[in-house]
């Protein structure tokens, strides 16, 4: 008999690093991911493939090797990234989302067995009009989903595809069971104390107070007001396995917002400021990040994530920092 593991992709990633040091002692994980690995997630791995994630046949192999239960796919080029080179975003975000469901769909027959396809998505899939996003509100699922970045058009394209996938695969008998238990959460920016993002529109957050903790001064690529949601990595992390753990019988929605507090890039440097006095951050606004800031959302609405699964999140502005980001930054940086 074959094993049961969990494929993560991207797992060299903000998201798969910590995830997999969240799981890799209770679950045997594969990790792929195109870039190596730390030495901190070697022992927590059964196996890490280096590889692209457009490479079919590698992928391919893994289900043969193994009995896939669950798939984190993290493995994505973001925003800022994904502007600057949209035909290779479109090829790595959507030609590679779509080969590992077909792949999750024909091992699910395989088996007569469920796959769950967990799908972290993103505040990119809205686009607010400018005389909406200057009410702040708080946005549902279904509203304002007209991105105008290839990363937001990626993964709400690729939201529908699991979504047709979860509906139209499914085993052939008279139960009719879903085959692809596929679902998606849409995060926020996330601010890790570990890690450092890549290519992220949102990355002003965590840049800034890992520049502060280096001693290094930093200029924000947007303006004192431009607010977004955002939560710290260890409440994105729960989200994630909150809501693979839920039965789907509780579930009313396959898409879910979730938060951990909205705050200006303003209110995040005084922050920084109060424990690095030092920090020198000033402001020079990049004309193209800022329109694409300005077309999110300052705040999501994440009842239904409160409601359907018991989403909550630990922390808020002042205890995010102060007692999760903080200490664990300085002690990265003594």
């Amino acid at each position: 008999m074959k094993e049961k593991v969990f494929l993560i992709t991207g797992i060299s990633g903000e998201i798969g690093h910590e995830l997999t040091r969240h799981l890799g002692n209770e679950h045997k994980i594969i990790g792929l991911d195109i870039n190596p690995i730390t030495d901190e997630l070697k022992p927590l791995l059964n196996e890490f493939i280096q590889a692209d994630i457009l490479d079919v046949k590698t992928l391919g192999s893994v289900f043969t090797k193994y009995e896939v239960s669950k798939v984190f796919h993290l493995a994505s080029i973001l925003s800022t990234a994904a502007e600057r080179s949209p035909e290779k975003a479109h090829l790595v975000n959507v030609n590679g989302t779509f080969n590992l469901l077909s792949l999750s769909h024909q091992h699910s027959q395989k088996y007569s067995a469920p796959v769950q396809f967990m799908f972290p998505s993103t505040i990119a899939v809205y686009g607010i009009p400018s005389d909406i996003a200057a009410q702040k509100i708080a946005v549902k699922e279904e509203q304002y989903l007209q991105p105008i970045t290839m990363y937001g058009i990626n993964k709400l394209y690729c939201e529908n595809l699991g979504l047709y996938f979860a509906e139209n695969y499914k085993l052939l008998d008279a139960q009719k069971v879903q085959m692809i238990d596929f679902r998606a959460i849409r995060f926020p920016g996330i601010i890790s104390a570990v890690t450092m993002p890549t290519g992220g529109t949102s990355d002003y957050a965590p840049e800034m107070i890992h520049s502060a903790a280096k001693g290094e001064g930093y200029e924000s690529f947007v303006t004192p007001n431009a607010v977004l949601p955002f939560m710290v990595m260890s409440d994105a992390v729960r989200a994630l396995t909150e809501y693979a753990n839920t039965p789907i019988q509780k579930l009313t929605k396959r898409i879910y917002n979730v938060s951990g507090f909205s705050a200006t890039a303003q209110e995040l440097a005084e922050v920084v400021n109060q424990a690095f006095p030092d920090s020198a951050i000033s402001y020079a606004p990049d004309v193209k990040r800022q329109q694409i800031v300005d077309s999110w959302p300052a705040d999501v609405d994440d009842s239904a994530a409160r409601k359907d699964w018991g989403w909550k999140p630990e922390y808020d502005l002042q205890r995010g920092y102060n007692q999760y980001l903080i200490p664990a930054i300085k002690e990265k940086y003594p």
